[in-house]
């Protein structure tokens, strides 16, 4: 697979380098957490960085791996020890174009409470269905909390189903697009959402958006995310 594999589209490759670099603008991510992509002519294959910090992800940095995990071309360094989340997530949903793991630090009080993300504005109309739970201790007992190989990474993607955003216990979420640009909205407006979630909380009970506010309104919002992507992009400096 490795000889016949096409290369990446390059301009695909410079706007994984700059979500990488949004997500970390806009505090989704810090030292930790990973954005990938799914190849563009070759559906088996997604794109993600080496194990870098996201703010300081470069061209180089980016390889490709098999849904196995298995790097498919030449890694700058070690990969990320969690590429098995892409990798299953992948392989268990086609139309998944972009997935984002973060521990942004609103939604971690979601995932261990097991209270669903549901939106309580038009931005996040994305978590209408709600947001599902995985907790990785049912499925293989005390562990480190990482998602650490093919196994882990079937039972997450088993969690997160058809859903958008998936809340791992003790841990931080993932979170799909059917685009790179939809992904990294999404999981910027997740935060958003989760803060103002947990603001309005203490105010007293909250009306959130029905199923088919939700629908109607994430038809609208996502149907714009080059503006914010353009918007965020003029942040971060040129790719490099």
């Amino acid at each position: 697979m490795a000889m016949k594999m096409k290369n990446p589209n390059a301009e695909l490759v410079d706007k994984l380098v700059q979500a990488n670099r949004i997500l970390y603008d806009q505090g989704v991510v810090d030292g930790f957490g990973h954005v990938s992509v799914r190849h563009d002519s070759e559906p088996e294959v997604f794109l993600l960085s080496c194990n870098r910090a996201p703010g300081l992800v470069k061209r180089h940095d980016i390889v490709c791996y098999g849904y196995d995990g298995e790097a498919l071309s030449n890694p700058a360094e070690r990969p990320y020890l969690e590429r098995f989340i892409h990798g299953e997530i992948y392989r268990a949903r086609p139309e998944v174009g972009s997935i984002v793991h973060s521990h942004s630090p609103s939604v971690i009080p979601f995932g261990v409470t097991k209270q669903p993300l549901q939106p309580v504005f038009h931005m996040a109309g994305f978590l209408g269905a709600g947001s599902a739970h995985f907790d990785i201790r049912a499925k293989a007992g005390s562990t480190d909390m990482l998602i650490t190989n093919a196994q882990l990474g079937a039972d997450l993607a088993e969690a997160l189903g058809q859903s958008v955003c998936v809340l791992m216990r003790g841990h931080g979420a993932t979170i799909v697009g059917t685009s790179l640009e939809q992904a990294v909205y999404r999981a910027i407006y997740a935060e958003v959402n989760a803060r103002l979630q947990l603001q309005a909380r203490s105010l007293g009970p909250i009306t959130y958006l029905s199923e088919e506010e939700a629908t109607l309104a994430a038809a609208t919002t996502e149907s714009q995310t080059v503006r914010t992507w353009n918007l965020w992009v003029s942040r971060i400096g040129p790719v490099e």
